[in-house]
């Protein structure tokens, strides 16, 4: 194995990785303007695809992130799932939406 292959990070540990950045920043702020300040940070610039990932990461364990990321997560908009977004268009959820909103 090479020298790079070892530093190479999962999609997981990016998210995890820029979500404790942002929280390092709002670190000097008061607490309640940090914590929405990373919520503000992440609705804004994170695409739903990834603060689904980051709610799938955080649902099963918070022990990587920054305390300001968990505390900010109750003000982040969680996104809804392709099968949820099929059915308020009134179509019919493909099999494979509805496997991955169940996972």
């Amino acid at each position: 194995m090479s020298h790079d292959e070892e530093h190479i990070m999962s999609t997981s540990e990016k998210l995890v990785r820029m979500a404790n950045q942002i929280a390092d920043f709002f670190h000097s702020k008061p607490r309640e303007e940090g914590i929405a300040g990373v919520a503000e940070h992440i609705n804004k610039f994170w695409e739903p695809r990834m603060r689904r990932q980051l709610f799938d990461l955080l649902d099963g364990d918070t022990e990587n992130f920054n305390e300001l990321v968990v505390a900010a997560s109750a003000k982040i908009r969680r996104p809804i799932t392709p099968a949820e977004a099929d059915l308020r268009l009134g179509l019919e959820a493909s099999p494979a939406d509805v496997a991955a909103s169940q996972k």
